[in-house]
């Protein structure tokens, strides 16, 4: 089962993370949602597919009251990220989701109206939290043509979507990356297939250096902090990417079928 863990708190402004469900179907991926929570005032950030909203809500019962759940903000348009969001309307029909300009009329197909929807330029955007600056960062084509981070500058917390995620095998359920030469093999493969643009890679590294990031949080995996960010950042600048699926016999293909 999930459970929620508070990996920040300063007054009434905290996140948490709801991670780690080793009772989960082996034929789903592992996730992660985090709250921010702000005067009473909760959003969540991807929060994940229809197969898990059951464990996610039950953990979000623990800790908060999921009335105060206002705001989603989705990084992409992925079933993993945005699939369940017709549930999470049936908790409150006038929850706001915020995500890419490009989504707009995709994801609706998953729940929601004209007025669920808050469209982000691709240039990005801040909005609010109660009274809590929050920054939707671009990272187009990491993985998704239309893909946003989010950034709390107070918190100096980066929420990564997938750059940075990592498929941890069975047996490992670390909330935050100890060993990061170990961990890391974990994401390299990952990274080098689903993130298809060098150049976007590269340039999100330099945009996101100028940020003060005390953690750096994906949607898979463990979360990087402290040292590791910065260690994460300048791996992630010099990985080769898009390249995975180039060669067809690194595949298993040996070529199409004749007739």
């Amino acid at each position: 089962m999930k459970k929620v863990r508070s990996i920040f708190k300063d007054g009434d402004h905290e996140w948490s993370v709801i991670a780690r469900d080793p009772e989960r179907a082996s034929f789903i991926i592992d996730t992660n949602e985090y709250l921010v929570h702000k005067n009473g005032h909760l959003l969540i950030t991807d929060p994940g597919g229809l197969e898990i909203f059951p464990v996610v809500y039950a953990a979000l019962c623990e800790s908060h009251d999921p009335g105060g759940l206002e705001k989603i903000f989705s990084s992409h348009q992925d079933p993993d990220i945005i699939s369940s969001l017709g549930l999470w309307l049936e908790v409150n029909p006038g929850m706001k989701c915020y995500l890419s300009r490009l989504w707009t009329s995709f994801v609706p197909h998953f729940g929601g109206n004209d007025s669920t929807f808050i469209s982000l330029p691709d240039g990005g955007l801040e909005f609010e939290l109660s009274d809590l600056k929050l920054q939707a960062f671009p990272a187009h084509y990491l993985h998704s043509s239309g893909n946003f981070h989010m950034y709390d500058e107070k918190a100096r917390i980066l929420f990564s979507g997938d750059v940075g995620a990592a498929l941890l095998p069975g047996g490992v359920h670390d909330v935050f990356v100890n060993d990061f030469d170990k961990h890391i093999e974990y994401a390299r493969e990952f990274h080098r297939r689903w993130m298809p643009s060098q150049e976007a890679a590269r340039d999100w590294c330099e945009r996101v250096s100028s940020l003060k990031i005390d953690m750096l949080c994906p949607q898979h995996g463990s979360i990087y902090a402290g040292a590791n960010v910065e260690r994460f950042i300048n791996w992630f600048s010099e990985l080769e990417v898009g390249l995975a699926a180039l060669s067809v016999e690194a595949s298993g293909m040996q070529g199409l079928p004749t007739q």
